[in-house]
């Protein structure tokens, strides 16, 4: 009985660290996303599912922050509860997901395959986004755990 009860507790405390994951990388992606849009590149984003729309481009990235958000979650919930910890962890997810979509994704998903690595402009700009969303998605993931 005490380990069904465990179990519960487990689940139910990483369900929290998931949903909190999920709230920061909205928030997070709503900036990254406002910045995506000033820079003209949420077009570009719809293109991942065939549609040019700024509204599409906005769905398809709120749905990837999401996501990226809730893995945050999942990792978060293997890490010490401190904001040292949660703040450099949300800088490596904006480093690792800027070289897994920016870098290696998104080129390889519209046929850009002679920009997969490819680093300019545009690919610094990227960085700070992902850094700035990494960040953010952290701070939100933070004080939402501090308040569970």
């Amino acid at each position: 009985m005490a380990t069904g009860t465990l179990t519960s507790a487990t689940t139910s405390s990483l369900t929290q660290h998931i949903i909190n994951g999920v709230a920061g990388g909205i928030v997070g992606g709503i900036v990254f996303g406002i910045m995506m849009q000033v820079q003209g590149m949420l077009p570009m984003v719809a293109s991942m599912v065939g549609s040019q729309d700024v509204v599409v481009g906005w769905i398809v990235h709120l749905l990837i922050s999401a996501f990226i958000g809730a893995v945050f979650g999942v990792v978060m919930s293997r890490l010490p509860a401190n904001w040292g910890v949660t703040i450099g962890a949300g800088i490596g997810n904006g480093v690792i997901w800027w070289i897994l979509g920016a870098l290696i994704l998104m080129p390889l998903i519209l046929g850009m395959n002679a920009m997969v690595l490819q680093i300019g402009e545009m690919q610094i700009n990227s960085l700070i986004g992902h850094l700035i969303f990494g960040v953010i998605a952290a701070v939100v993931y933070r004080i939402m755990a501090s308040r569970a």
